[in-house]
This record gives structure tokens, C-alpha cells and sequence, in this order.
């Protein structure tokens, strides 16, 4: 699972997370649906979208992207898609972005052909590594520093989440969500950890019961330090893509589940990026009639 598609997962599973990294109310999101477009005509598809609920107040488009890698011309393709978006959608009443960058040193040096654009404030740039040494009770903004942290911290935190999760189960509605995505984002950290590892790491019931740790962890991991890291990481990513089918849909059945595990790496982090935009198993269905 690649860092960008857990950020876009998040930020599908709770909205508001992507508000608090803004500094904005978390309330901002229920005006917003979080979901990628196709642009028409051409190879864009925009990963990251908020549009705005038709009775929202602030009629706001919000375009965010998440830049692990250097890319030179990464500018160049982010405007380009945003103003195709705007012209395809003539009736966007507004629109902002945000570019979130692991570094610093991630962000194109050569940007002075946007200096316009990225000099007003309606585009803003996030440097998820100064979010390391950010105090704050969020657990949203806990949760993309846990995603940041570096691999000898990043037990700690989890830890610290879980229990700031758990204490805060009345007032916070999708407690459990946020402790699946940071079992989630530590399977995602620690591939080669096995069951036990990851169960004396946390030692929660609730992490104990999840498939993603029964089924990712013990077949998954287990098996690929037995016959090599590539199987290993193929087993772990066939069940996360399976666990979240799962919660999605409802139990997929044999035949499809059959042509998921037999997908090579490359296409299973295809589907896993995909998988954000289906809306019922029939998605998923021609999903594989186009690709497997």
C-alpha cells in the first residue's frame, strides 16, 4: 500500500482530518463529499477532491494532493489537472488547494512558473515533517504524524493514540475506524512483524479481533519470512484490499476473491488505489474484467 493511498483513505473515512492539518474547524467537513474525478478526454484523474455538499454554505473546491516522492514536474501536472477540472465543471462557484509533502526537500525547486499561484492564499503547502514535533490532542492530525513518525517512535504513538482513542469513545462517533486505520497504518510501518510482535506491541482486544491482523499479519507476514519479502508483501496487501472489500460490500464472493489473490503486485496497488471510487461490488466486478 503506497503512503499517498493511506493518506486518501483517511481523509475518505474521516473528512475532518484534512480540515484540522489546515488549521480550519473539523466541523467544515459534513459541507464536503471526499472522492476522486475523472477528468473526460484526456489521462488526469484527481486523486483527492472535497466537493462541497449541494446546500453547503461555503461552496468551496477543494483539490489536495499527497507528495511522498520528488517529482520535478509535479506543479505542472497538479494546475494542469485543477483548471481542466474547472473547465469541465463550469459550475464550481470556488475553489483552494492544499499540497501535502512528506519534506521539504520533496517540493519542486523549480516552481518559479507558478509563483503567482502559489504565493496567494488560495493554495497551501503542508510539510508533514514539522508535524512531528506538533503538540496536539487531534486525533486526526495523531493520526498522519503516526503515518510521518519514524519506525523507533512510531510504536509509542500508536500506542498513545489507541488509549487517547479509547478514552474519548463517547464523544468521538468513529472510534472504531480510527483504531483500524492505526492498526492499519502500523501494518502498513512494520510488514515484517509477526502476529505476536504486533499483538505484545499494542495489546488491545480490539486489534486482536480485526482480520486485517488475523488474516494480513499471521498469513501475510508470516508466510513472506518464510518464502521470501516480495510473497510476503503480496500476502499483506491482498488481505488489507480483502479487509476493506469486506467492510465495504459485505462478504465478496469466491470467484472474485479467487481472481484478487491471483493479481500480481503492481495490480493489487492498482485496486487498492481504485477501490476508493467503487460504489458497490459491480464496480469492483469490472474492475477485474479490465485488468486481471
Amino acid at each position: 500500500m503506497k503512503t499517498d493511498s493511506l493518506f486518501y483513505r483517511i481523509f475518505q473515512t474521516a473528512p475532518s482530518i484534512f480540515f484540522e492539518l489546515l488549521g480550519q474547524p473539523a466541523q467544515a467537513a459534513q459541507n464536503y463529499q471526499f472522492r476522486s474525478v475523472e477528468l473526460k478526454q484526456v489521462a488526469f484523474r484527481i486523486d483527492g477532491v472535497f466537493l462541497p455538499q449541494p446546500d453547503a454554505i461555503d461552496p468551496t473546491v477543494w483539490f489536495v494532493e499527497v507528495q511522498v516522492q520528488s517529482d520535478p514536474e509535479f506543479y505542472h501536472r497538479f494546475f494542469s489537472e485543477i483548471f481542466l477540472f474547472l473547465q469541465q465543471y463550469p459550475q464550481a462557484v470556488d475553489w483552494r488547494a492544499a499540497v501535502l509533502f512528506a519534506k521539504r526537500s520533496t517540493e519542486p525547486s523549480q516552481s518559479h512558473l507558478f509563483r503567482s499561484l502559489l504565493d496567494c492564499p488560495q493554495v497551501q503547502r503542508i510539510y508533514l515533517e514539522d508535524l512531528q514535533t506538533v503538540e496536539t490532542d487531534s486525533l486526526g492530525v495523531g493520526l498522519v504524524q503516526l503515518i510521518v513518525a519514524r519506525p523507533q517512535t512510531a510504536e509509542m504513538q500508536a500506542q498513545r493514540l489507541v488509549e487517547q482513542a479509547r478514552s474519548q469513545r463517547s464523544a468521538t462517533p468513529k472510534i472504531r475506524e480510527i483504531i483500524e486505520m492505526i492498526e492499519t497504518i502500523m501494518v502498513y510501518k512494520f510488514p515484517k512483524l509477526s502476529r505476536e510482535e504486533i499483538e505484545r506491541m499494542f495489546s488491545l482486544g480490539e486489534l486482536r479481533q480485526t482480520k486485517v491482523y488475523q488474516e494480513a499479519l499471521q498469513e501475510g507476514r508470516q508466510e513472506g519470512r518464510q518464502e521470501g519479502r516480495q510473497e510476503g508483501r503480496q500476502e499483506g496487501e491482498v488481505a488489507l484490499i480483502l479487509r476493506l472489500l469486506n467492510r465495504r460490500f459485505g462478504t465478496i464472493s469466491s470467484p472474485v476473491d479467487a481472481q484478487i489473490r491471483g493479481l500480481p503486485i503492481s495490480q493489487l496497488e492498482n485496486l487498492s488505489d481504485a477501490l476508493l471510487d467503487f460504489s458497490d461490488q459491480t464496480d469492483l466486478v469490472n474492475w477485474l474484467a479490465r485488468n486481471a
